[in-house]
């Protein structure tokens, strides 16, 4: 059993909190904002809430955060009530923010110079896979601190997977994004044109998504966008800062996201209808306009 903290209590954190106690069986001392929600989490899940970053992370061997952007991170592991404050020497930070690979390297190696470890730790599989504790992990840092902390993590996830150096998790991570934003474009564009078609959705649906059409968009989400329900998953504003960090980051490396970005300004439209909280399969809703 390892001492963790856990810092963040999100729809993600929440859940991933829960089974780091749970199914992993280690003790959490948990920190929201919202000091509410934090001592809800305790009474739940019968671990601790601190009043701050810096005194959940005490005593930890690993301290867990999952907030909102690069910002968020900086202002709860900086500062004299931050994280980095609370740490002890050989203990490590996981950060499973969705950021920027450049926040990332700035973090390891500030912690290599206070003595701590660093993982930047991404997950995937949305708000249903932290409940069911079966989220894809990208991690990015030192090989032997992957490996420290690989069965702790594994607690809340179905895959865990090692993808390079500080930055490597972020910018798999952002692969990752890119795939889905391509993806679920076309899944809308497939139903739009099928339903205007006269096409019966789900009998085709039943037929092509055994073959080279499949996925996992295809597989989970074709029968709600068919019906027009858009509360399943991971919010439109959260995909379109997720994009944001992907294009930047292209910017700086020289690539080209032509449909990465294409569907980033279709989320701002679906954003200008009202729909900034439905999830990302709501693309189809703007076709259907």
């Amino acid at each position: 059993m390892a001492k963790t903290a856990f810092i963040g209590l999100g729809v993600m954190g929440y859940p991933m909190a829960g089974h780091l106690s749970g199914r992993g069986g280690h003790a959490v001392t948990v920190y929201n904002r919202t000091a509410g929600k934090a001592e809800r989490w305790a009474e739940q899940h019968g671990g601790k809430a601190a009043g701050t970053p810096r005194e959940a992370a005490g005593g930890a061997d690993f301290v867990f955060v999952c907030v909102g952007n690069d910002d968020d991170v900086r202002s709860v592991v900086y500062g004299e009530d931050g994280i980095f404050a609370g740490m002890q020497a050989g203990a490590t930070l996981i950060d499973n923010t969705t950021a920027s690979a450049e926040l990332a390297r700035e973090l390891d190696g500030a912690a290599r110079e206070k003595g701590f470890g660093f993982l930047d730790a991404p997950v995937s599989g949305g708000q249903a896979g932290a409940e069911n504790g079966a989220l894809t992990v990208m991690v990015g840092g030192d090989e032997a601190t992957f490996e420290t902390a690989k069965p702790v993590i594994a607690a809340y996830a179905k895959m865990v997977g090692r993808m390079g150096e500080a930055g490597a998790g972020q910018l798999a991570k952002m692969m990752n994004q890119i795939c889905i934003a391509g993806l679920v474009q076309g899944l809308s564009e497939a139903i739009h044109f099928g339903k205007r078609a006269g096409m019966d959705i789900e009998t085709v649906v039943d037929v092509i998504s055994k073959g080279a059409a499949g996925s996992w968009q295809m597989e989970n989400r074709h029968k709600t966008m068919d019906s027009g329900h858009y509360e399943h998953g991971f919010a439109v504003e959260w995909m379109r800062k997720d994009l944001s960090i992907c294009l930047a980051e292209a910017r700086r490396n020289g690539a080209t996201l032509p449909v990465a970005a294409l569907v980033d300004q279709f989320y701002a439209e679906v954003e200008a209808m009202g729909g900034r909280r439905w999830d990302t399969s709501s693309l189809l809703a703007r076709l259907q306009r």
